[in-house]
């Protein structure tokens, strides 16, 4: 089961890429991701966007998921379904800053992106009851 980081805790950068996470082994291709800001200062924005790779080398040129532009510290949770892209087998995240105003002109923020295989069997019951909801 896979459960690890995309983006390490506490990472301070403008903007970077985190290592590559295979999800080849995952027996279930829907993942969360958790984009969690601990730290952020006004008048900035971070962008994070999941790339995916058939090997872990060449990435596609666009992203499979991206999270909503963000500003404020908070944990933001979103599904990441692979399931349509049998070709992906790694993915990773890239993340980019925005800063405007005034003060200083380095961005300074925390944050990390976790990605948490989902159990078949939560996956079922979850998709059962919006089907029931429906």
């Amino acid at each position: 089961m896979i459960d690890t980081f995309l983006v390490p805790l506490n990472t301070v950068n403008a903007k970077g890429d985190g290592e590559a996470v295979s999800v080849s082994g995952a027996a279930n291709q829907v993942f969360l991701l958790t984009l969690n800001i601990t730290n952020i200062v006004e008048q900035e924005s971070l962008d994070v966007s999941i790339y995916g790779s058939a090997d872990g080398a060449t990435w596609a040129a666009k992203p499979v998921a991206a999270f909503p532009q963000k500003f404020y510290r908070a944990e933001h949770p979103m599904l990441l379904d692979l399931t349509a892209q049998a070709d992906v087998k790694f993915v990773r995240a890239h993340w980019e800053v925005a800063r405007w105003g005034r003060g200083s002109e380095t961005p300074m923020f925390e944050f990390n992106v976790t990605i948490k295989e989902i159990p078949a069997d939560i996956l079922k019951e979850a998709t059962a009851e919006a089907k029931a909801l429906v």
